[in-house]
């Protein structure tokens, strides 16, 4: 369990780093099939062992802030279909 739980932080210490070289920084290190390996792995574990799940693990996260480098836009036409997305 000990392993589990160091195997884990160091599972999403480096699926972090490696979102935010990605999504954010446009740098990407690692390559997509490096990065689904650890992912998958995390969630082996996290699987196996429910109780490491934390609100903050990557397998929890759903989407990301917006990257800066995109404008907003304005529809012409509203977008009424994504206040039914709920």
């Amino acid at each position: 369990m000990e392993q589990a739980q160091a195997r884990v932080l160091e599972l999403r210490k480096v699926i972090d780093r490696a979102s935010r070289q990605y999504y954010v920084l446009d740098q990407p290190e690692i390559t997509d099939a490096e990065y689904d390996a650890l992912f998958r792995e995390l969630v082996e574990l996290e699987t196996q062992y429910p109780e490491l799940i934390t609100p903050d693990s990557p397998t929890q996260r759903v989407g990301g802030p917006p990257s800066d480098a995109f404008g907003k836009v304005t529809h012409r036409t509203p977008m009424l279909s994504l206040t039914d997305a709920f």
